[in-house]
């Protein structure tokens, strides 16, 4: 491993875990708007200052919607951050090649492919709710970081197959 490879790593722990815990802030806060939105009167109006229902009626079930799946990315999120904090732990010492990463990275795949489609989702509502057509939903540098992970799932399956077999020949 180089010395840039190492430092990463060393930093890539708390790093992690500080985004752990932004995440957890951010699903409170968000929590905290969705439960605050059935109490403030005249909302989203009188919080945003500006007159959304008039103008797009759908504005608040819409906005209320976005909050959802807001918490249900932070779970998501947060499971991607334990799953990668535990693959970190195994580089650090010095085993990364083992079946439970693979099945960490193909976990971490799929957890990056509801992502985008949730954010998908999140551009649609928009779209449907203020402005049709005016929102674009698609990129692809997400499309292939999922490919990239499950590629990258697979070539540690096959790394723990080999260093299994390797180890059954010794």
């Amino acid at each position: 491993m180089n010395s840039m490879s190492a430092r990463a790593l060393g930093v890539a722990r708390p790093v992690i875990q500080g985004l752990t815990a932004l995440n957890v802030l951010y699903a409170a806060g968000v929590a905290g708007l969705l439960i605050a939105s059935f109490f403030i009167e005249g909302w989203p109006k009188r919080p945003l200052g500006i007159e959304l229902v008039t103008q797009y009626p759908w504005a608040p079930a819409g906005l209320r919607a976005i909050v959802v799946i807001g918490l249900i990315g932070a779970g998501i999120v947060h499971t991607v951050l334990r799953r990668l904090l535990a693959i970190v732990d195994t580089v650090r010492g010095g085993d990364p090649f083992i079946a439970a990463n693979a099945r960490r990275l193909n976990a971490i795949a799929w957890s990056v492919l509801a992502l985008e489609v949730l954010r998908m989702i999140v551009a649609a509502i928009a779209s449907a709710v203020w402005e049709p057509g005016k929102i674009d939903g698609f990129s692809f540098a997400p499309w292939l970081a999922v490919l990239m992970l499950f590629v990258l799932s697979g070539v540690f399956a096959h790394g723990a197959r080999m260093r299994a077999d390797l180890e059954g020949t010794v």
